[in-house]
């Protein structure tokens, strides 16, 4: 596996904070609805501070077998990965523009960990966007299908944060800047929403859990998986150029963290 190597960032001159207006947006709406604009729909045009490139790490995705040999079909599920090919991918990393990555981010022993605060700045000095550490994959695709996967682990308190994401970098004017977002709430012991909607588990604080977000780009369909079950099937938003992010970008309140191990990207 690759390792990251990051540049270093240059910093700008601080805002003043007596300047600033609110970051805090309503997230998308789910399916498609019309949306107000905000400030998660403005792309920033810069702020790709650190980059790195990494193969995807292996692991086991195979259900565990029955000891029975009377019945090997119903011994076994299927996998979510069955029939799609491992792939390379590369990323930058992004976080508020006054601080050092070292001051939002963290690896250690193949985790990366990455949090930041409701008052942070943005991603670059004057952006309209909420603040964020994230890991920005620079695979864009059109077409075709493509799968994130990793394990996740959301500590408790992290509220309003979305910690994974297809993001439509390119679209038509008057259509959403994103396909699908995985929120976290701070109720019934960390609840993920697809954006600020459909609960999709509860229970999610301080437990390791895996996730799987399918997108068929050619079909317009998007699937969520935990832990290998299927959560939610859904459609995108339209023709667009896409690519995944993970990691806190936060329209909540107080501190958000996520942390991500076995991050594997999957092709077909």
């Amino acid at each position: 596996m690759l390792t990251p190597i990051w540049s270093s960032p240059t910093l700008l001159p601080k805002i003043d904070p007596m300047n600033r207006h609110s970051r805090k947006v309503s997230p998308e709406r789910l399916f498609g609805m019309p949306m107000t604009p905000s400030r998660r729909t403005v792309l920033a045009a810069g702020g790709l501070l650190a980059s790195g490139a990494v193969w995807s790490t292996t692991r086991s995705t195979a259900s565990a077998s029955s000891t029975s040999s009377a019945a090997p079909s119903a011994a076994s599920a299927a996998s979510p990965t069955d029939g799609w090919t491992k792939t390379a991918f590369t990323y930058a990393m992004q976080k508020p523009w006054n601080l050092d990555l070292s001051d939002r981010y963290g690896n250690s022993g193949g985790v990366h960990r990455m949090w930041v605060y409701d008052t942070d700045e943005p991603l670059s000095q004057g952006s309209s966007t909420d603040p964020r550490t994230e890991m920005r994959w620079k695979q864009e695709y059109t077409s075709g299908r493509h799968m994130w996967d990793a394990d996740v682990y959301l500590p408790a308190g992290t509220n309003g944060a979305t910690f994974v994401q297809i993001l439509r970098v390119i679209h038509p004017d008057g259509t959403p800047a994103t396909d699908f977002m995985l929120n976290v709430y701070n109720a019934n012991g960390g609840t993920v929403r697809a954006f600020d909607r459909t609960v999709l588990k509860t229970g999610a604080y301080d437990t390791w859990f895996n996730v799987k977000l399918e997108h068929n780009a050619s079909a317009g369909s998007v699937k969520v998986y935990f832990d290998d079950e299927l959560a939610l099937t859904t459609e995108d938003r339209g023709p667009a150029t896409r690519h995944f992010k993970n990691g806190v970008y936060h329209h909540g309140t107080g501190r958000a963290e996520a942390r991500f191990r076995n991050v594997t990207y999957w092709t077909r």
